[in-house]
């Protein structure tokens, strides 16, 4: 088994299924961010019963470890892919036979990673170390800075990107190989990538500007 997970298609299938997971997380995280439009009373229901309930209590870590070990998977995939071509492609087949998101996802999942990083700092740190009541009020105040809003919204443009690639790879690593699917899952893949992206974007852009 070590084996398997230490070869190349065994590292691909382990990110595929590590994105998998982050795609359900997205998706859910999206939905308990949309209640803001209903007002602070459900928004911070949403969030009480986020950091209250067991179940997502028990996610948190393994979510945390799958996003970490998707980006060091990413990271071992890409040092191996360009170790494995002597010759460097030229300027004229570079996007040949590849998409810009295929071709970029470190650069993007990188960017992302900056983000997360900048979005624990702002908010999932104050909410563990300090009572934080009102947590629509931190919400809010976070996007009416207009530095941190515009991050917020490049950072889910790349995440958009991302998912475009990452979302139809995924299906197609972990089994969905037939011709006939593969319109459907990058139809698929990117109707989820846009519905992700802009929601979380109109949320910012929203409450900046409110």
């Amino acid at each position: 088994m070590s084996g398997y997970f230490s070869s190349s298609v065994g590292r691909k299938f382990f990110m595929a299924l590590t994105g998998l997971f982050l795609v359900f997380f997205l998706l859910v995280h999206l939905i308990a961010n949309l209640t803001l439009f209903f007002g602070a009373d459900s928004f911070n229901a949403t969030a009480e019963f986020m950091g209250t309930n067991p179940v997502i209590q028990v996610m948190q870590p393994l979510l945390a470890l799958g996003f970490i070990a998707h980006i060091i998977t990413g990271i071992i995939l890409e040092l191996k892919n360009n170790s494995s071509r002597p010759i460097k492609y030229t300027k004229n087949n570079v996007g040949a036979n590849s998409t810009w998101m295929s071709r970029n996802m470190i650069i993007t999942g990188l960017m992302i990673f900056a983000f997360l990083a900048l979005h624990i700092i702002n908010y999932f740190i104050p909410i563990k170390t300090t009572h934080v009541e009102n947590h629509y009020e931190l919400v809010v105040g976070l996007f009416k800075n207009p530095i941190y809003a515009g991050i917020y919204v490049l950072a889910f443009i790349f995440l958009g990107l991302h998912l475009m690639h990452g979302f139809q790879s995924s299906l197609t690593t972990t089994g969905i190989r037939q011709e006939k699917y593969q319109k459907c899952i990058k139809t698929l893949g990117t109707i989820y990538s846009l519905v992700v992206a802009l929601g979380f974007i109109s949320i910012a852009v929203w409450f900046h500007f409110a």
